[in-house]
């Protein structure tokens, strides 16, 4: 592998670790009759990970900087490895949804370092060719998802989505610890326990208040208020805080950080029902369904693709603002389903979604570094990871609870036509405003000038390599 071998190695866990947020999408209604288990628990599945991802991403980043990034990475590969051969052996719902919680654990860990292992092991060209070898590998693990889980599920089982992690976990462990050497950051800031738990607490609470709805809803969403406001608490008092409240005063990043927690809940979230239907209802087999909803991610790589290409220099102004204005159009223009409708009628709203999704990830977080002093730039990369897993994991739980409203009967089960396209049309439609609303606030807070300090740079004049 020669110098490309740091590379090779972050490549496959970032590739396992993204195609796991929607791998399982088409499988659902096998898991549900395997594990006679209900919608509500299908959620968790998919809610789970993002949440754990996301409540554990910025205190991850800095802990990766104090212990060392390959010592995390390696941690994170084998609890990720680990989580992945329970959840593929899970004999009951609660069980893969305790596993899918590991993986999130082990997921953060890796998500959290593999910039950082890319920067300390090359220089000049090198990493600027690693760096867009990453992206580009990032940006394919979204597309590669729901395919690779209609195949494996159709041909092996739905088992196996889980279970193919085990030898890509086990080569790149090998090679990580062969090839990528150690890194650490002899400045960095103390972890923020309380403020990481809080965080976590606030978020899952809210979750599941909305995946249950009735009186749970308000009881869930007073404590994670509560919990939240204890968060706050803490990041004022502490002297290494996990986010600098006082960034939010910044109406640039204000922005940024209402278009990062709507991205990925509102162009993404809706696919976990789109999948019930295009199973439950019209027949299709996994690796149909993977095909038919595949317009979404083909779209948005080659949208980031060209992007990245011609759009150096425009603002984020209107690169997220723009892309979330597309996600809402699309959201919107799938909001007309009938008893009648097939596939073939949602391709022209994912491919809207799938350009605005394009637009806007790929800038989301130069735009968040850019709003915020250097030394605070960091930080503001984990904000929007965090926010862009905890919107998506917020997403599947309102669509769901908007989708299932209009469904007789659990949908994991039904086959109602009719109630089905209501359910869909009502989730897209309610995803759709969200997103346009989300892209207003982008073009009103987020300034037009171009900052003239380079966004995407990575800092690492502090570290140490062994």
């Amino acid at each position: 592998m020669g110098r490309w071998g740091p590379l090779t190695a972050v490549c496959l866990g970032a590739f396992m670790l993204l195609v796991d947020v929607n791998i399982v999408t088409v499988a659902l209604p096998d898991m549900a009759r395997g594990l006679g288990t209900t919608f509500g628990a299908l959620q968790w599945v998919m809610d789970v990970y993002a949440l754990t991802l996301a409540a554990l991403l910025m205190g991850a980043g800095t802990l990766a900087d104090r212990i060392g990034r390959r010592r995390l990475y390696v941690a994170g590969l084998v609890t990720f490895a680990a989580s992945s051969l329970v959840s593929g052996l899970a004999p009951d719902a609660a069980t893969l949804v305790a596993a899918r919680a590991a993986q999130g654990v082990g997921a953060a860990a890796m998500f959290a370092t593999t910039v950082a292992l890319i920067a300390a092991s090359y220089e000049g060209r090198d990493r600027a060719v690693a760096f867009g070898v990453w992206g580009a590998v990032s940006g394919a693990a979204s597309g590669v998802g729901p395919i690779l889980g209609g195949v494996l599920t159709q041909h092996l089982g739905w088992r196996w989505i889980f279970l193919v992690n085990l030898p890509v976990s086990a080569v790149a462990i090998a090679v990580t610890l062969r090839r990528v050497r150690e890194s650490r950051n002899p400045a960095a800031r103390r972890l923020d326990v309380p403020g990481i738990v809080l965080f976590a607490v606030a978020a899952g609470v809210l979750t599941y208040g909305l995946t249950r709805g009735g009186v749970l809803l308000w009881v869930s969403v007073a404590v994670a208020a509560v919990a939240f406001a204890g968060f706050a608490g803490v990041q004022r008092r502490t002297a290494y805080p996990t986010l600098d409240l006082g960034l939010f005063r910044r109406p640039g990043f204000v922005g940024v950080m209402i278009g990062s927690l709507a991205m990925s809940g509102t162009a993404f979230a809706t696919l976990v029902n789109t999948s019930l239907w295009l199973r439950a209802v019209l027949g299709l087999s996994p690796m149909e369904a993977g095909l038919a909803i595949l317009p979404l991610p083909a779209v948005a790589f080659a949208t980031s693709l060209v992007a990245g290409r011609l759009l150096h220099g425009v603002s984020p102004r209107w690169t997220v603002g723009g892309g979330l204005a597309l996600i809402g159009a699309g959201g919107l223009a799938q909001a007309f389903l009938t008893a009648d409708s097939g596939w073939a009628d949602l391709v022209p709203g994912l491919v809207l979604t799938g350009a605005g999704a394009g637009l806007a990830l790929p800038n989301v977080t130069a735009a968040a570094v850019a709003a915020v002093p250097a030394e605070r730039g960091g930080m503001a990369s984990g904000a929007v990871g965090a926010l862009r897993q905890l919107g998506y994991a917020l997403g599947v739980a309102v669509l769901g609870a908007v989708f299932r409203a209009r469904v007789p009967g659990d949908p994991a089960v039904s086959h109602d036509a009719a109630g089905f396209a209501a359910g869909l049309s009502a989730a897209y439609a309610t995803a759709g405003t969200l997103a346009l609303v989300a892209a207003a606030s982008v073009l009103l807070l987020v300034r037009s000038r171009r900052d003239r300090r380079p966004a995407a740079v990575v800092r690492t004049g502090q570290d140490v390599t062994a």
